[in-house]
Order: C-alpha cells, then sequence, then structure tokens
C-alpha cells in the first residue's frame, strides 16, 4: 500500500496480499470523500488539427495519448501524477503489443504511485487507424494543494 498527500486528503493506493500482485499498479485507489474528481474521456492519438498521430505504430500513438492526457488533466487542474484510475485500450490480441503499450504508460510518470488500471485488447475504435485510447479518473487538488 502507498498513500500520497494531496493537501490535506489523501490517496491510498492498495494492493491487496490475498491476490495475484499487480505488475506496476495497484487492486485500488480510495480517495477522501469531498475531494474533487475528474472523469476524462478517451484520449485518442489524434493531434491538435485532428490528424492521426502514428498511423499502424501502437507505442507512438501510446505516447500521444498520454501527451493529450497529459493535456486534459492540466485543463481541469490537475496532472498525471493525481491520476488514481485508468482503462487503456489497445486494438490487438497480441500480448507483446500490449505490453509495448504498457511500457509507455508505465514510463509517463502517470500516476505518482501505482494506480488502479485495466489494459484491455480490443477489435477496434472510434477512429480510423487508431490503435490506442485511455480513459482517466484523476483527482483535482485544491489550487496551491497540488
Amino acid at each position: 500500500m502507498s498513500t500520497s498527500q494531496i493537501g490535506v486528503r489523501v490517496i491510498r493506493r492498495v494492493t491487496v496480499p490475498t491476490l495475484f500482485p499487480p505488475p506496476a499498479y495497484a487492486h485500488a485507489s480510495v480517495v477522501e470523500a469531498g475531494t474533487r474528481l475528474a472523469f476524462l474521456a478517451g484520449s485518442v492519438p489524434l493531434d491538435a488539427g485532428g490528424k492521426l498521430v502514428g498511423e499502424g505504430d501502437p507505442v507512438r500513438q501510446a505516447r500521444q495519448v498520454i501527451a493529450n492526457l497529459e493535456e486534459q488533466v492540466r485543463a481541469v487542474g490537475s496532472d498525471l501524477g493525481h491520476v488514481v484510475a485508468t482503462d487503456v485500450y489497445v486494438v490487438s490480441g497480441e500480448p507483446a503489443v500490449l505490453s509495448a503499450v504498457w511500457e509507455v504508460v508505465e514510463a509517463s510518470g502517470l500516476s505518482a504511485g501505482p494506480h488502479a488500471s485495466t489494459l484491455i485488447g480490443v477489435a477496434c475504435l472510434g477512429y480510423t487507424g487508431q490503435l490506442v485510447e485511455i480513459t482517466a479518473t484523476a483527482v483535482v487538488p485544491d489550487a496551491g494543494n497540488s
């Protein structure tokens, strides 16, 4: 279990000892009641002009998705370190491809501690050529208490 301070509020990340230890994520994140949360729509691998970035390259797309997610959390007054949960969607049935995308997520600094996450292989996503999408929930700290 790890704990992160957010002003006077706390994020407690829990790894359940009676379950198989997860690689680089927590089984659950608990946020004190009354904390503001942001539920973020799926971050996609499009640039500001709507052009797909990294066609055919799930790792490049994952990097763009993380960059876009960072912009999303910043726009609501938070940052990647305050993300408590993600769903990572990858168009692939190959564990090696899912693992490569997960390595990008892990290296991104996403979450100050292990966050609750699900890595999901899917048949397709919303944009032609899109291979990666991430939805997230983040704590929005009080101004001056990040």
